[in-house]
């Protein structure tokens, strides 16, 4: 048995356990000489559940709370989408009833390693891997434990295609457990920490929104009203523009720019990809100067394709639908794009940065007349007939002058404010793993 000496990175101020001893486990090293390493099937009834098939009514609509992996949150589950019926319950032998208080975890899809405590006796589908009954451990002790070990049991789970963390893997977990008495005290100290870091984050969570605001607001006023408040206005004839500088024009895409989009070369000829011209995809579009692709086309593709255009440095490339639909982007070299592109350029009395500053400020708008079906989509026709207030060129660079400047400000904040969101969340990552794997003592800061 030896003595405690390392303090941890994660906080300093607080003390080491006065011995330890080698755990046993390689990535845990030692632990509190008191402290015993028990298997999670040691500590817990675990078990699944399942989907009742839709096609049948009768199992849905009862009182029974069903929780499915999006509404694990890292938080108690109290309400859930779906509920289920007792006869759902005496039908499926696998829809278990799991006891309020329960920790889930999902197992596997886009939500792995999501985590919940159930607020109340609820059922459960087969994504979701439910620790209920515990004996000898505090059920929140084991919530913060999963936190602290989850990015690690998701690495696990990467086998095959679809990362798997599968009920034999949870089950052989073996987890370092102090006297329950000592797991409250630890799981009092990490809920009052916790809570501090998160509404610190919180805040700054919101300074960011803020700052964005105002960055909207900057870029609003500037690209539709103009630099001089005393300019003399004119009511614009368009009805969410309303008054703009006297001497504007109204002027429509079609007049301002060559309007075009691309095309994806068939990938079964090696002889169109791994050329020296860039092929932008909606993926590469992210407010900035484009200036590397992941893959670009060749000379072949452009002679055989006549959909895929050649369009010029500095033109404008917004995405038309899917999930980057309304992101831009400037094109930072003569390129290719996809079909999911349109691209606004040879630019006639317009300034293609004032005009990349026109898009962000009107973007929620363009993307909310796409809304007509299923997928949204902002199709060329739609681009084509957008109305733009053109001050003259000169004017339209003396904005963007002001506009590059002031929000490479904001965004500097911006970036300064996440910074110290990212160090918060790493110290509460360090501080969660430091308490419950004994790194530290925590017994007299609850006392």
């Amino acid at each position: 048995m030896s003595k405690g000496s390392a303090q941890t990175t994660a906080s300093p101020r607080f003390k080491s356990y006065p011995q330890y001893k080698d755990s046993g486990v390689e990535w845990l090293g030692e632990v509190p000489g008191h402290w015993k390493i028990r298997k999670t099937t040691w500590l817990f009834a675990i078990g699944s559940g399942t989907t009742p098939p839709s096609e049948d009514l009768a199992y849905y609509g009862g009182d029974i709370p069903w929780v499915t992996t999006s509404e694990l949150r890292e938080s108690v589950v109290v309400t859930t989408e779906k509920t289920v019926t007792k006869e759902a319950l005496r039908d499926l032998p696998s829809l278990r009833l799991h006891p309020k208080g329960s920790v889930a975890v999902a197992m596997y899809g886009a939500t792995i390693g999501r985590l919940g405590i159930l607020g109340t006796d609820a059922t459960v589908n087969q994504a979701c891997c439910v620790f209920s009954m515990p004996k000898g451990i505090d059920a929140a002790f084991w919530f913060f434990w999963l936190q602290m070990r989850r990015p690690y049991l998701i690495s696990l789970g990467y086998g095959g295609g679809q990362p798997n963390l599968s009920q034999d893997l949870l089950r052989s977990v073996r987890v370092p457990t102090p006297p329950e008495e000592e797991q409250r005290a630890i799981v009092a100290f990490l809920d009052r920490e916790t809570a501090k870091i998160d509404a610190l984050v919180a805040k700054k969570e919101r300074l960011i929104e803020l700052l964005q605001e105002k960055r909207a607001a900057l870029i609003t006023r500037a690209v539709t009203k103009g630099l001089d408040p005393n300019v003399p206005m004119k009511d614009s004839g368009v009805g969410w523009l309303g008054e703009m500088p006297e001497h504007w024009e109204i002027q429509k895409t079609t007049w301002l720019f060559s309007i075009g989009s691309g095309t994806t070369p068939s990938s079964e000829d090696p002889a169109y990809y791994g050329g020296d011209i860039p092929w932008v995809t909606t993926s590469e579009l992210r407010e900035t100067v484009v200036v590397t692709t992941e893959k670009t086309v060749t000379k072949e593709a452009l002679r055989d394709l006549p959909s895929l255009r050649l369009h010029p440095k500095g033109s404008v490339a917004v995405a038309m639908y899917g999930a980057t639909i309304g992101r831009l982007g400037i094109l930072g070299a003569d390129a290719t794009v996809n079909q999911a592109c349109c691209v606004f350029s040879r630019p006639k009395g317009i300034d293609a940065a004032f005009w990349f500053f026109w898009l962000q400020m009107r973007r929620p708008y363009l993307i909310s007349l796409g809304y007509g079906g299923g997928q949204p989509n902002l199709s060329q026709d739609l681009l084509r007939s957008v109305r733009v207030p053109t001050p003259p060129e000169e004017e339209q660079r003396a904005i963007v002058a002001l506009l590059d400047s002031e929000t490479a400000k904001l965004g500097a904040l911006v970036a300064k404010v996440r910074d110290g969101i990212d160090r918060l969340k790493e110290y509460r990552t360090a501080l969660i793993s430091a308490a419950v794997t004994g790194k530290i003592d925590v017994r007299e800061e609850v006392a």
